[in-house]
């Protein structure tokens, strides 16, 4: 158990995480060292970050692990984070489980290779009920695909005559999308210098609050997300509103 900075408020802690990770393969490059190399090095990050999370009182963190556009890496690197992905939930499963962690996965999960999708449905059945923290995976995620599936959802319940047109407000769009059952990221956290939101969540973080930093995800370790909370707690959230002056 690591107990909360003191120079963190826990009053003005984020309920929801959402990160990009990026830096893997740089991190590798630079140390002379093949790219797979930093992606087991990030698989390791991100579960220490998970645990920092747990530890002080985050209750969910979303994670962009592959992205639509990640098929078009080369075969061998795809190829192993495939391999990744499923040794690390046959390895970790039941440490999170026994840990309290629910695990849920977004994105199109019917491209996987099967002894994957297998995996990643035991973790999510296994899991449900835990309360810890809500760990989500984002794998072959893409966010105007999950947008662009929402609408046809809708349609087809309009075109069946189960909906009117009128009917449909925001949160009806929501709850059509992979996170119906989430709230909001508070914050994003990306990596490695890149600005950008890459087709993440783009719904979902319409008043997210963005963090960006050079360090490349591997190296991002607790000091560093300490930092970032840090930079979380001098914001002023107003949500689109203004706060009233104070009368005199």
């Amino acid at each position: 158990m690591n107990p909360l900075p003191p120079d963190l408020n826990p009053e003005k802690i984020p309920q929801h995480i959402a990160v990009i990770m990026d830096g893997n393969g740089r991190w590798a490059t630079s140390r002379g060292l093949p790219r797979i190399a930093g992606h087991r090095q990030g698989a390791s990050t991100l579960k220490q970050l998970l645990r920092c999370c747990k530890d002080w009182g985050i209750k969910a963190l979303t994670a962009y692990a592959f992205s639509t556009e990640n098929w078009q890496r080369p075969i061998e690197e795809v190829d192993f984070l495939m391999h990744l992905f499923e040794r690390l939930l046959r390895r970790e499963l039941a440490q999170m489980h026994q840990e309290g962690v629910r695990i849920s996965f977004i994105g199109d999960l019917s491209a996987l290779p099967p002894s994957l999708q297998t995996e990643v449905e035991r973790s999510m059945i296994e899991t449900l009920n835990n309360q810890a923290i809500h760990f989500t995976v984002a794998v072959n995620y893409g966010s105007r695909n999950e947008i662009t599936k929402a609408c046809r959802q809708l349609a087809q319940l309009v075109q069946q005559g189960q909906l009117s047109a009128e009917a449909i407000d925001e949160s009806l769009v929501e709850k059509h999308l992979y996170t119906a059952d989430t709230p909001a990221p508070d914050l994003l956290i990306r990596t490695s210098g890149e600005m950008r939101l890459s087709n993440f969540l783009l719904w979902q973080m319409a008043y997210t609050e963005m963090y960006f930093t050079d360090i490349l995800w591997p190296d991002f370790d607790r000091e560093a997300f300490h930092q970032a909370l840090l930079s979380y707690q001098k914001r002023d959230r107003r949500f689109g509103q203004v706060k009233p002056l104070l009368s005199a």
